[in-house]
């Protein structure tokens, strides 16, 4: 059984696709920008600001499909440039303080909407 995610408390979907799908064990998400979900528009700050943003916007979905980050398996994460991995670091880690998942960082020629950083991530829901 798939079951389709969706929460006013990140962006919504910029095409095709769901913020999250849950099965009967799982929870995946959607990857989640720096974007503001009341404006739609890429908060400011530079990469500190969005990796925040993100965050809460990854923590949005992933609470809405009935998990949390401490039941976070896997994290993705897509970087605009390389460079900006060490302030990312700095802001991921006080979101996953304990036994924190499984993760993989790339860099990538370029993200939607000009955006620094995309976060998606596995989770349990039981």
């Amino acid at each position: 059984m798939k079951n389709i995610i969706s929460t006013d408390k990140a962006p919504a979907a910029l095409g095709a696709y769901s913020q999250g799908v849950t099965t009967e064990q799982l929870l995946f998400t959607a990857g989640q920008l720096g974007m503001d979900p009341a404006n739609g528009q890429m908060v400011e700050g530079g990469i500190q600001a969005q990796t925040h943003r993100a965050l809460d916007n990854l923590k949005a979905v992933v609470e809405a499909g009935g998990s949390s980050l401490e039941k976070v398996l896997k994290v993705t994460i897509f970087l605009a440039d390389m460079n900006d991995f060490v302030a990312m670091n700095e802001i991921y880690g006080g979101y996953f303080k304990e036994n924190p998942p499984a993760r993989s960082a790339f860099q990538v020629a370029a993200l939607p909407k000009a955006g620094l950083i995309e976060i998606e991530c596995v989770a349990t829901i039981k």
